[in-house]
Protein backbone atom coordinates (compact mmCIF):
# COMPACT_ATOMS: atom_id res chain seq x y z
CA UNK A 1 0.00 0.00 0.00
CA UNK A 2 1.45 3.76 -0.79
CA UNK A 3 1.78 5.08 2.28
CA UNK A 4 0.80 8.72 0.82
CA UNK A 5 -2.08 10.00 -1.58
CA UNK A 6 0.34 12.87 -2.57
CA UNK A 7 2.64 9.96 -3.92
CA UNK A 8 0.65 9.19 -6.65
CA UNK A 9 -1.82 12.46 -6.81
CA UNK A 10 0.95 14.77 -7.23
CA UNK A 11 2.82 14.21 -10.51
CA UNK A 12 5.48 16.28 -11.66
CA UNK A 13 3.20 19.10 -13.45
CA UNK A 14 0.63 19.05 -11.14
CA UNK A 15 3.50 19.85 -8.72
CA UNK A 16 4.67 22.87 -10.63
CA UNK A 17 1.20 24.40 -10.76
CA UNK A 18 1.25 24.32 -7.06
CA UNK A 19 4.11 26.00 -7.04
CA UNK A 20 2.51 28.66 -9.69
CA UNK A 21 -0.22 29.59 -7.57
CA UNK A 22 1.32 29.48 -3.89
CA UNK A 23 0.85 26.25 -2.40
CA UNK A 24 3.68 23.74 -3.18
CA UNK A 25 5.20 24.20 0.27
CA UNK A 26 2.39 23.47 2.38
CA UNK A 27 1.90 20.39 0.07
CA UNK A 28 5.51 19.27 0.28
CA UNK A 29 5.14 18.90 3.90
CA UNK A 30 2.19 16.98 3.63
CA UNK A 31 3.91 14.41 1.67
CA UNK A 32 6.81 13.75 4.16
CA UNK A 33 4.44 13.69 7.32
CA UNK A 34 1.04 12.31 5.95
CA UNK A 35 1.47 8.57 6.31
CA UNK A 36 -0.38 6.24 7.32
CA UNK A 37 -0.34 2.57 6.72
CA UNK A 38 -3.84 1.15 6.42
CA UNK A 39 -7.40 2.16 7.43
CA UNK A 40 -7.80 3.90 10.71
CA UNK A 41 -11.03 3.68 12.91
CA UNK A 42 -11.70 7.02 11.74
CA UNK A 43 -11.94 5.62 8.10
CA UNK A 44 -12.88 1.96 8.98
CA UNK A 45 -15.77 4.37 11.06
CA UNK A 46 -17.13 6.43 7.86
CA UNK A 47 -17.37 3.68 5.34
CA UNK A 48 -19.19 1.45 7.50
CA UNK A 49 -22.16 4.40 7.68
CA UNK A 50 -21.94 5.26 3.58
CA UNK A 51 -24.92 4.82 1.63
CA UNK A 52 -23.00 5.76 -1.25
CA UNK A 53 -19.43 6.26 -3.58
CA UNK A 54 -18.85 7.12 -6.32
CA UNK A 55 -16.09 4.84 -8.19
CA UNK A 56 -13.92 6.14 -11.52
CA UNK A 57 -12.72 4.00 -13.86
CA UNK A 58 -10.27 4.25 -17.18
CA UNK A 59 -11.32 2.70 -20.18
CA UNK A 60 -8.81 1.69 -23.02
CA UNK A 61 -9.99 5.20 -25.11
CA UNK A 62 -8.48 6.73 -22.04
CA UNK A 63 -11.55 8.74 -21.01
CA UNK A 64 -12.40 8.49 -17.15
CA UNK A 65 -15.92 6.43 -16.23
CA UNK A 66 -17.70 7.90 -13.13
CA UNK A 67 -20.50 5.66 -11.36
CA UNK A 68 -22.45 6.21 -8.73
CA UNK A 69 -22.65 2.85 -6.16
CA UNK A 70 -25.68 2.98 -3.71
CA UNK A 71 -27.18 0.17 -1.33
CA UNK A 72 -27.94 0.25 1.92
CA UNK A 73 -26.20 2.10 5.13
CA UNK A 74 -23.46 -0.23 5.56
CA UNK A 75 -23.09 -1.80 1.83
CA UNK A 76 -19.85 -1.03 1.23
CA UNK A 77 -17.67 -3.00 3.86
CA UNK A 78 -14.39 -3.47 5.50
CA UNK A 79 -12.55 -6.42 5.28
CA UNK A 80 -9.35 -5.41 6.76
CA UNK A 81 -7.29 -2.44 7.25
CA UNK A 82 -6.46 -2.30 3.37
CA UNK A 83 -9.61 -4.16 1.67
CA UNK A 84 -13.06 -2.69 1.08
CA UNK A 85 -15.49 -4.61 -1.11
CA UNK A 86 -19.40 -4.92 -2.03
CA UNK A 87 -21.69 -6.67 -3.87
CA UNK A 88 -22.39 -5.81 -7.09
CA UNK A 89 -26.25 -5.92 -7.68
CA UNK A 90 -28.00 -5.68 -11.28
CA UNK A 91 -27.95 -2.75 -12.48
CA UNK A 92 -28.90 -1.22 -16.56
CA UNK A 93 -26.45 -4.17 -18.20
CA UNK A 94 -23.78 -1.77 -19.47
CA UNK A 95 -20.86 -3.29 -17.43
CA UNK A 96 -18.96 0.27 -18.37
CA UNK A 97 -17.01 -0.15 -14.79
CA UNK A 98 -16.39 -3.87 -15.10
CA UNK A 99 -14.84 -3.41 -18.71
CA UNK A 100 -12.73 -0.88 -17.64
CA UNK A 101 -11.33 -2.25 -14.76
CA UNK A 102 -11.02 -5.75 -16.83
CA UNK A 103 -8.12 -3.61 -18.71
CA UNK A 104 -7.21 -1.08 -16.26
CA UNK A 105 -7.80 -1.98 -12.57
CA UNK A 106 -6.15 1.60 -11.25
CA UNK A 107 -9.46 3.06 -9.52
CA UNK A 108 -10.86 6.33 -7.52
CA UNK A 109 -12.98 6.26 -4.73
CA UNK A 110 -15.05 9.39 -3.73
CA UNK A 111 -17.26 8.91 -0.58
CA UNK A 112 -18.99 11.78 1.02
CA UNK A 113 -21.29 12.21 4.30
CA UNK A 114 -23.32 15.57 3.16
CA UNK A 115 -24.88 16.05 6.94
CA UNK A 116 -21.55 16.53 8.10
CA UNK A 117 -19.65 17.56 4.73
CA UNK A 118 -17.16 14.89 5.14
CA UNK A 119 -15.62 13.95 2.06
CA UNK A 120 -12.76 10.47 1.64
CA UNK A 121 -10.50 9.98 -1.67
CA UNK A 122 -9.39 6.69 -2.29
CA UNK A 123 -6.96 5.29 -4.49
CA UNK A 124 -7.24 1.70 -5.06
CA UNK A 125 -6.54 -1.51 -7.40
CA UNK A 126 -9.91 -3.39 -8.40
CA UNK A 127 -10.71 -6.79 -8.26
CA UNK A 128 -13.88 -8.34 -9.60
CA UNK A 129 -14.99 -11.65 -8.07
CA UNK A 130 -17.44 -14.03 -9.68
CA UNK A 131 -20.18 -14.95 -7.17
CA UNK A 132 -19.39 -18.90 -7.28
CA UNK A 133 -15.30 -18.17 -7.37
CA UNK A 134 -15.56 -17.37 -3.41
CA UNK A 135 -18.59 -18.25 -1.26
CA UNK A 136 -16.96 -16.80 1.97
CA UNK A 137 -16.03 -13.74 0.43
CA UNK A 138 -20.04 -13.56 -0.24
CA UNK A 139 -20.78 -14.31 3.32
CA UNK A 140 -18.78 -10.78 4.24
CA UNK A 141 -20.04 -9.14 2.00
CA UNK A 142 -23.90 -10.30 2.10
CA UNK A 143 -27.00 -8.03 3.08
CA UNK A 144 -29.51 -9.01 5.79
CA UNK A 145 -32.96 -7.43 5.19
CA UNK A 146 -32.41 -6.07 1.67
CA UNK A 147 -33.83 -7.15 -1.35
CA UNK A 148 -31.23 -7.02 -4.38
CA UNK A 149 -29.90 -9.19 -7.15
CA UNK A 150 -26.45 -9.75 -7.02
CA UNK A 151 -24.16 -10.24 -9.94
CA UNK A 152 -20.89 -10.00 -8.73
CA UNK A 153 -18.41 -8.83 -6.16
CA UNK A 154 -16.05 -5.98 -6.21
CA UNK A 155 -13.11 -5.78 -3.99
CA UNK A 156 -10.48 -2.31 -3.46
CA UNK A 157 -7.08 -3.41 -2.93
CA UNK A 158 -6.19 0.29 -1.30
CA UNK A 159 -3.16 2.08 -2.59
CA UNK A 160 -3.85 5.04 -0.50
CA UNK A 161 -6.19 7.77 0.97
CA UNK A 162 -6.65 11.21 1.94
CA UNK A 163 -9.33 13.51 3.75
CA UNK A 164 -10.59 16.08 1.40
CA UNK A 165 -11.70 19.80 2.87
CA UNK A 166 -15.57 20.31 3.41
CA UNK A 167 -15.33 23.53 0.98
CA UNK A 168 -18.32 23.55 -1.20
CA UNK A 169 -20.30 20.20 -0.11
CA UNK A 170 -24.11 21.75 0.20
CA UNK A 171 -25.34 19.46 3.68
CA UNK A 172 -28.16 17.06 2.52
CA UNK A 173 -30.23 14.46 4.32
CA UNK A 174 -32.57 11.38 3.88
CA UNK A 175 -35.89 10.92 4.36
CA UNK A 176 -35.17 8.72 7.51
CA UNK A 177 -32.42 11.31 9.08
CA UNK A 178 -34.86 13.99 8.64
CA UNK A 179 -37.83 11.44 10.29
CA UNK A 180 -35.11 11.10 13.16
CA UNK A 181 -34.81 14.72 13.44
CA UNK A 182 -38.32 15.75 13.81
CA UNK A 183 -39.25 12.74 15.73
CA UNK A 184 -39.26 14.63 18.89
CA UNK A 185 -41.19 17.70 17.52
CA UNK A 186 -43.78 14.85 16.22
CA UNK A 187 -43.87 13.12 19.55
CA UNK A 188 -44.55 16.41 21.42
CA UNK A 189 -47.33 17.78 18.90
CA UNK A 190 -49.07 14.66 19.26
CA UNK A 191 -49.02 15.36 23.11
CA UNK A 192 -50.49 18.49 22.77
CA UNK A 193 -52.90 17.43 20.52
CA UNK A 194 -53.97 14.47 22.97
CA UNK A 195 -53.78 17.38 25.85
CA UNK A 196 -56.01 19.78 23.91
CA UNK A 197 -58.58 16.90 23.25
CA UNK A 198 -58.96 15.64 27.02
CA UNK A 199 -59.33 19.67 27.88
CA UNK A 200 -62.38 19.75 24.92
CA UNK A 201 -63.78 17.05 27.12
CA UNK A 202 -63.59 18.25 30.65
CA UNK A 203 -64.99 21.76 29.52
CA UNK A 204 -67.71 19.63 27.55
CA UNK A 205 -68.61 17.99 31.23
Amino acid sequence: MAKNFAEIAFTDEVKNLQEQHGSRKAYERMEKFNIVDGLTINEVTFIQNLDSFYLASIGVKEFPYIQHRGGPKGFLKVLDSKRIGFIDFVGNRQYVSVGNIATNNNVSLIAIDYPSKTRLKIFAKAEVVQLKDDPELYELLNLDDYKFRPERMMVFNIEAYDWNCPQHITPRYTTGEIEKAFSPQQEYIKSLEKEVKELKEQIKQ
